[in-house]
Order: structure tokens, then C-alpha cells, then sequence
């Protein structure tokens, strides 16, 4: 709701051709909104007519930005965590559950969810239009340079994957004003058609697949149980970050 999409399209279907687009089309139906943002008019998906409108477009990726086009700084903060493969998917679990032990030291709720490819994305909502995203990069980058240097033989911040050295990727830096993250519930253009899904904290384990996430999956799983993002917001009005970057500060 209220965040500028950046779409890729497959004109042909998945896996295949695709393209990226951010301006509006010329001609939209009156039931779809707007946005201006950086001089680019984006769509704004705010109800179903305009998901289903998209979908007819084969727009099977949506991708948005950590604010909404109405507030000038990120409503919560993400961390990406990008293992060399699938196969070492295991490794953004253990990245995940060691990030989730230093956000609750500080007393931060988060929250977690596929990224329907091969890795995890860890969220912090924030009180929303409170920090910007200079005062936010203080706290991403001490974790993880943190993180790194606790398990060094398993994390790295190194942004050239051949200096990798096949440890997980701890991406802070895409966490910035302009950049975009796929949307919770997006499909993925790829062989299996998977989706970025939300999850409960207890599902991240070693039986955890991002393999397991396909249409009629998910679709199955919204039937028996709810959105585990569903507090998202009321969570993020309610998060003292000031008293995080005073700590940290100090």
C-alpha cells in the first residue's frame, strides 16, 4: 500500500524475457493510482482491481522501496541475506537467527520472510517518517560488521561475489533512498514460480527450504494460517530505535 512499484515483466511468461519498468503506462484504467517519486510517475497498488490489472500485464515481480511515496524516510529496515546458492540456504538460517539474537538485545522487534529466490530478508519496522536512512545505516552496518567479525568464516560484507569466498552476503548497502526490495507475497520469475513469503520466527530451522514456496504452496498456507506480517505496522509505531542509536552513539 502506498509504495511506488518498479515491476519486471515477462512478456512471455516464466522463466524467460523479462523487463524492468517504473514509469506508468500512458493509458491506465481510473481505479489505479499514482505516484510521483524522483521524477518518475510509478504506479501505487492500492486495491485488488490494480494487482489483478498488473498480473494481466505479467508483471510477476513487484518490487517497492523502504518508504511510501508519502514519507520522506524508510518505514522499516531490511536486511538481505544472500548465501552463495540454494544449496547453502542453511547459512542464511544461521545468518538469520544470529541477526535475530543481536535485534533482540536491543530490544527491537523483527520480522522475516523469503526472498523467493535463494536467500532471506529480515525486517525492522520503524516509527514511520522518524529516522532517516543516514541514522539507520549506523545500526545496519554496525550489525554486520559485527556479525562478520564474531563468524568470519561464515558472513562477509563484501560487495564483489568472486571475494566471497562462499559465505553468506550480509547486504546492508542496498538499504538506501532509491533502492528497492521485492514485496512481501510477490511472486518470482523463475523456473519454479516461487514467492517471497512471510514467516513465523519458529519456521526458520534447519527444515526450513525456500524451495517449498511455490503458488499453490503459499495459496494453501494463506487458507490455514494468517499473514505473519499482519502487525507489520502497529509493531514498527511502537519500536524505541532513538534508544538504539543512543546506545550505539555512546
Amino acid at each position: 500500500k502506498d509504495r511506488p512499484l518498479t515491476l519486471i515483466r515477462y512478456p512471455h511468461g516464466a522463466p524467460g524475457e523479462s523487463f524492468y519498468q517504473k514509469s506508468r503506462p500512458e493509458k491506465i484504467p481510473n481505479f489505479m493510482a499514482t505516484a510521483v517519486m524522483d521524477d518518475i510517475d510509478y504506479i501505487v497498488c492500492n486495491n485488488l482491481e490494480t494487482l489483478l490489472w498488473l498480473g494481466n500485464q505479467l508483471a510477476l515481480e513487484l518490487h517497492i522501496p523502504f518508504q511510501t511515496h508519502h514519507s520522506q524516510y524508510p518505514t522499516e529496515i531490511v536486511f538481505d541475506l544472500d548465501p552463495p546458492s540454494v544449496q547453502d540456504f542453511s547459512l542464511a538460517v544461521s545468518g538469520a537467527l544470529d541477526l535475530k539474537n543481536i535485534i533482540d538485545y536491543f530490544q527491537l522487534q523483527s520480522f522475516v520472510k523469503t526472498s523467493g529466490g535463494k536467500g532471506l530478508q529480515l525486517y525492522i519496522p520503524l516509527p514511520e517518517n522518524t529516522f532517516t536512512y543516514e541514522e539507520v545505516r549506523i545500526f545496519t552496518e554496525f550489525v554486520c560488521r559485527f556479525l562478520c567479525e564474531q563468524k568470519p568464516n561464515l558472513y562477509t560484507i563484501e560487495r564483489l561475489k568472486k571475494n566471497r569466498h562462499e559465505k553468506l552476503y550480509l547486504d546492508y548497502v542496498q538499504h538506501a533512498e532509491g533502492k528497492t526490495i521485492i514485496a512481501p507475497y510477490s511472486t518470482r520469475g523463475n523456473e519454479m514460480g516461487l514467492v517471497a513469503t512471510p514467516l513465523l520466527w519458529e519456521e526458520v530451522n534447519e527444515n526450513l527450504k525456500p524451495t517449498l514456496f511455490t503458488i499453490p504452496f503459499v495459496m494453501e498456507r494463506m487458507k490455514k494460517m494468517s499473514n505473519p506480517f499482519q502487525l507489520f505496522r502497529e509493531v514498527g509505531e511502537q519500536q524505541n530505535f532513538q534508544a538504539v542509536l543512543d546506545q550505539l552513539k555512546e
